[in-house]
């Protein structure tokens, strides 16, 4: 295996990772939002709070490692990504510091707690989509050369129907993976209720999260039928990934022996399986190019001594922060005292 290949599966790790924590993350502020405005508030805004409060920090870490990774594996291709992504990513990161301020003082002044669910929600809904506008920059006829400078094309990417396919898709991704992670984290919690809530939130926002994945590739065939046949190429994968979808799916009707329905867990493991799968088939069909047609991996790359240096460095870290991570889960996802501290469901 080639060090590009190497770098490309430790940059996918962290961009699988961080989709998955930050979808879940964002959807959840959106669903306390929701339900902490009706009189009175759902007990399903206390459950979604309740695992909002220590896990955003932790979602804001694999982000800073996966920046990390791309400017230390692809420094090369940092002059063009800078140039082309500085809108969207600027107002990104505005919106992150914004929500992250509100989360840091939020709560240690109670009066402001509204105003921290109200912007907890709105963000959660545009930094997934300002993410997700990403995707069909780099997918060509967006982006054009003049002088040996590259410029982004604002207006035609937003006159695009590829562009408001891939913000449907974002925002439906985020708020169908959080009900799902929320419905098992209710059912852990012995929240029935919420768990209720949450699984018809599932159960509605699967199938148009199903249906906007085959909108955006329809879409983008005017600006990038190369990458379309790059899918026909990895169809094995994206069947083996609409077959996860379809046994997690089905999953959320399953009667259990107490008579209770649905089993959150197959859910939540078979959704994030089969966004693995997807998301390891959209990379490989998008091979070899970090934005088509000017810029390719290996254009991108760093020398081998700083590839050595980083691959050190990314094993020490992962050996260190894997022990934190599973003390975090244990403590925030698994205990029963932080998940019903007043002894009740």
């Amino acid at each position: 295996m080639s060090n590009v290949t190497i770098a490309i599966l430790i940059l996918w790790v962290f961009i699988f990772v961080y989709s998955i924590l930050g979808s879940i993350d964002f959807g959840t502020g959106f669903w306390a939002m929701l339900f902490d405005s009706k009189k009175p508030p759902s007990n399903a805004a206390v459950i979604a709070n309740r695992f909002l409060s220590p896990t955003w920090k932790v979602t804001n870490v694999f982000l800073v490692l996966l920046v990390v990774a791309l400017v230390g594996f692809f420094p090369r291709s940092m002059y063009m990504l800078a140039d082309v992504l500085v809108l969207p990513v600027g107002l990104v990161l505005l919106l992150l510091t914004i929500r992250s301020t509100f989360m840091v003082y939020a709560f240690a002044i109670r009066k402001f707690s509204r105003l921290l669910i109200i912007v907890s929600g709105l963000t959660g809904l545009l930094i997934p989509a300002l993410l997700v506008s990403v995707l069909p920059v780099s997918l060509g006829g967006f982006v054009a050369v003049v002088n040996g400078v590259p410029r982004l094309e604002i207006a035609k990417l937003f006159t695009s129907p590829t562009e408001y396919a891939h913000l449907g898709f974002g925002l439906a991704t985020e708020l169908f993976l959080s009900a799902v992670f929320l419905a098992d984290y209710s059912r852990e919690a012995e929240d029935e209720h919420s768990y209720t809530i949450y699984r018809q939130l599932a159960v509605a926002l699967g199938p148009a999260t199903l249906g906007m994945a085959i909108l955006t590739t329809v879409t983008m065939a005017p600006e990038a039928s190369w990458i379309v046949e790059g899918f026909r190429r990895e169809w094995l994968w994206f069947s083996l990934s609409v077959a996860a979808f379809t046994l997690g799916y089905s999953a959320l009707f399953w009667k259990r022996r107490d008579g209770r329905v649905g089993s959150p867990r197959w859910t939540v493991t078979a959704v994030v399986l089969q966004y693995a799968l997807a998301s390891f088939a959209y990379g490989a069909a998008h091979m070899p190019y970090l934005i088509y047609p000017y810029l390719t991996v290996e254009q991108g790359f760093t020398n081998p001594t700083m590839f050595v240096s980083l691959l050190i460095g990314y094993a020490v870290s992962s050996v260190v922060l894997a022990p934190v991570f599973y003390w975090f889960w244990r403590l925030f996802l698994k205990d029963k005292r932080y998940l019903k501290p007043d002894g009740t469901s």
